[in-house]
């Protein structure tokens, strides 16, 4: 078969996997390959067992694979064969040297750029798609013309804005599509080549164009802006629990104010994943190096507040608990950082695992997807963890259930069966405000929601 054009996606992850996939279901016209150095991955998405769990997923590759839709290590080969490619490489917030703990490390996107220079034979369109800092594209044009040849780049930004759990929806029906270039004729029609891509599928007024920094900042003050309305509402929770205000009640009284909305105002452990605590810290490192401070000093103050939720959490546990953990056994019910999706990465439910460990709780962790992640997330932790897939065999003789993830099939779980089978008092830490809280009082356990007041027996 004949395609219009070839498309290389450098980075087989949870990004460019998904998003790729989308792109080959709804652009038949265009072949798509995703490489990655990992070849356990590549297997993984050439396989029935997809590396990772996303509702709708299994489908649209299922549907493409093979057809214009493959997954290979063949990084050479495809970035010469490619005239669009996709960077989609990991970008992790540094450990080590300057910026460690804020900036992001670029060490695997600048390795990816200088292998793309150096085997590409023709013009290329290098697309970021990994989340960056901004002006990262100028040190990527950098790295792409630091030798003399007579092969052209053009460089643009299009950020994710993906929500795990609901990737699939969010690329099928778009709020945006954000595509930053520079402004010369060049870049203007590698723009226009990725509007094309996108009017595929996505209503053209929903595909915004922009200069390439502007598109680079949007990202990060996106994830910035949503992790601070979850921090916010997180911040009344304590207020409300001193207070025996309800924060559910709280959250519909500011969020029914138009000017304020709804969305991300539901009170929880804290919030997780891979972007949102790495985005705000980049930005804070951003702000740093320009020298502005105070607005460095504002959003890291996002940042604590999530983990002074996490503390403030396990602080909760112990003091209901008589203050001491030592020998109870604790089941996690959830350990994603979210529902709908196996990731674990900056999950609450890490920081509150070891903290538990910590004060000699013996744990047992149950998730539907996320389990393996567990096991390795807590790898080398000194103490007594189960793992159990089943929630009615992991809460079995347990002390007290701390709900660390929303998953829907927890609303309904016949908590009749899982009170009688527990010790004595019993206790549930609602870390999502998921459950029915006056119902489980009636069935006997001792009650401890986030951000409302307390039911106890004692």
């Amino acid at each position: 078969m004949t395609f219009k054009k070839n498309i290389l996606c450098i980075g087989a992850g949870y990004v460019g996997g998904p998003t790729m996939a989308m792109i080959a279901y709804k652009c038949p016209q265009y072949k798509v390959t995703v490489v990655d150095t990992n070849p356990t991955r590549i297997a993984e998405w050439n396989s029935d067992d997809l590396p990772i769990y996303e509702p709708g997923l299994d489908e649209i590759v299922k549907a493409t694979r093979g057809r214009n839709l493959f997954f290979s290590t063949e990084i050479e080969r495809g970035i010469k064969e490619a005239e669009i490619i996709f960077v989609s490489v990991n970008t992790p917030t540094k450990t080590f040297g300057a910026g460690a703990g804020m900036a992001a490390d670029l060490q695997y996107w600048e390795k990816t750029a200088s292998q793309i220079r150096n085997c590409a034979e023709s013009h290329k369109i290098i697309v970021e798609k990994s989340t960056l800092p901004v002006k990262t594209a100028l040190a990527m044009e950098r790295i792409l013309t630091s030798q003399e040849n007579d092969t052209h780049f053009d460089v643009v930004s299009n950020p994710e804005f993906l929500a795990e759990g609901t990737a699939i929806k969010d690329l099928e029906d778009p709020d945006r599509v954000l595509i930053g270039s520079r402004e010369t004729q060049s870049g203007f029609k590698a723009r226009d080549e990725l509007v094309e891509i996108y009017t595929n599928w996505v209503p053209k007024e929903r595909i915004i164009t922009s200069n390439i920094w502007s598109s680079e900042l949007s990202k990060l003050v996106a994830n910035a802006f949503l992790s601070q309305r979850i921090s916010s509402i997180n911040s009344i929770t304590a207020l409300c629990e001193k207070t025996e205000a309800d924060i559910t009640e709280v959250a519909k009284a500011v969020g029914t104010d138009s000017r304020v909305g709804n969305k991300f105002l539901n009170a929880s452990v804290g919030f997780g994943g891979s972007c949102f605590k790495k985005d705000i810290l980049n930005l804070v490192y951003l702000c740093r190096h320009y020298g502005l401070n105070e607005v460095a000093s504002y959003w890291e103050g996002v940042v604590r507040i999530n983990e002074y939720q996490k503390e403030r959490f396990v602080l909760n546990i112990l003091s209901a608990m008589f203050n001491t953990l030592a020998g109870k056994k604790i089941c996690l019910l959830g350990f994603a950082f979210k529902a709908n999706t196996g990731d674990t990465r900056e999950s609450p439910a890490i920081f509150i695992a070891k903290k538990l460990i910590e004060e000699k709780a013996e744990l047992v962790i149950t998730d539907p997807e996320a389990l393996n992640n567990a096991r390795i997330d807590l790898d080398g932790i000194e103490g007594k963890i189960s793992y159990i897939e089943d929630p009615y065999e992991a809460s079995d003789g347990c002390d007290a259930i701390a709900v660390m993830t929303e998953w829907e099939i927890y609303k309904s779980l016949d908590f009749e069966k899982i009170y009688r089978s527990m010790f004595k008092p019993a206790f549930i830490f609602d870390g999502r405000n998921i459950l029915d809280h006056k119902r489980l009082f009636e069935i006997g356990f001792n009650v401890f929601p986030i951000g409302k007041p307390s039911l106890t027996h004692f």
